[in-house]
């Protein structure tokens, strides 16, 4: 299977880890697992600390880390230079992060504010076109770019609110890149997870409840797991889906689909 993959010895850029129940942690372990080089970004040093140390006490070795604050340009810019500088190319991106003020996502969605929407918007969405712009250059044998989504961007889920707008320009995104990057045999994918107990997730209130519904709901009957997501964006990340761009794939056990 690892040779059709063909992901060992491939240099994969991971964003987004903040701890053991991150999405972005677990693609690092299935990357490990089947092989490939892989590089962190982390924003704050207290990521670094805590990034370092799910490394050492699981035996990994990262190719490479660097710091990247994807609300600004030159912190991106410095990241992927010193990533190309320090692998040469680069074979894939996984870029799982979001962000919202936290009171944006309490209250009514009407209440949104303007900074909160542009913040939200910043992070969760302008920052992957900024990432795929910065990666490009190293990306000289093509490769794939893969983002984190969910359902909150195609339908109201309580207390998403600003999240699943921004959510929803990351999916028109991912699209207007995959026509754009296309010619360089760079694909650009998201995955739509289903709910799963991340950091993110404790900023969403009815979390508990979203959880039960799905387990009745979704056509699986359960909810999905890390590994699960891990798996497809490997996948994904992967010659496996080659022929696949532009496309929001749902890890959810099927709830998507459900009326």
């Amino acid at each position: 299977m690892g040779d059709l993959l063909k992901l060992k010895g491939k240099n994969i850029v991971v964003m987004g880890v903040a701890n053991e129940r991150s999405l972005a942690w677990g693609v690092a372990k299935a990357l490990f697992a089947v092989g490939a080089n892989v590089i962190f970004t982390y924003r704050k040093e207290r990521s670094l600390a805590k990034l370092e140390k799910m490394l050492s006490a699981n035996a990994y070795e990262a190719k490479l880390i660097t710091q990247c604050d994807v609300n600004e340009d030159e912190s991106i810019h410095s990241a992927f230079t010193k990533i190309g500088e320090g692998v040469g190319t680069i074979h894939g991106v996984v870029h799982s992060l979001a962000f919202a003020h936290a009171e944006d996502l309490k209250n009514d969605f009407i209440e949104t504010t303007r900074s909160g929407y542009a913040f939200a918007q910043d992070t969760s969405a302008y920052s992957l076109i900024a990432t795929a712009k910065e990666a490009r250059p190293y990306m000289t044998d093509g490769g794939s770019i893969v983002t984190m989504s969910y359902l909150g961007a195609e339908r109201v889920l309580p207390g998403y609110n600003v999240m699943g707008v921004a959510k929803a320009a990351l999916e028109a995104s991912v699209k207007y890149l995959a026509s754009d990057l296309g010619k360089d045999n760079i694909r650009v994918n998201a995955i739509s997870a289903g709910a799963i107990r991340t950091l993110s997730a404790k900023g969403i209130s009815s979390f508990n409840t979203i959880l039960s519904k799905i387990e009745e709901t979704a056509p699986l009957k359960r909810n999905v797991t890390q590994e699960e997501v891990a798996d497809m964006t490997i996948a994904i990340l992967s010659n496996l889906s080659r022929g696949v761009t532009g496309e929001i794939v749902y890890v959810d056990g099927g709830y998507n689909i459900m009326g």
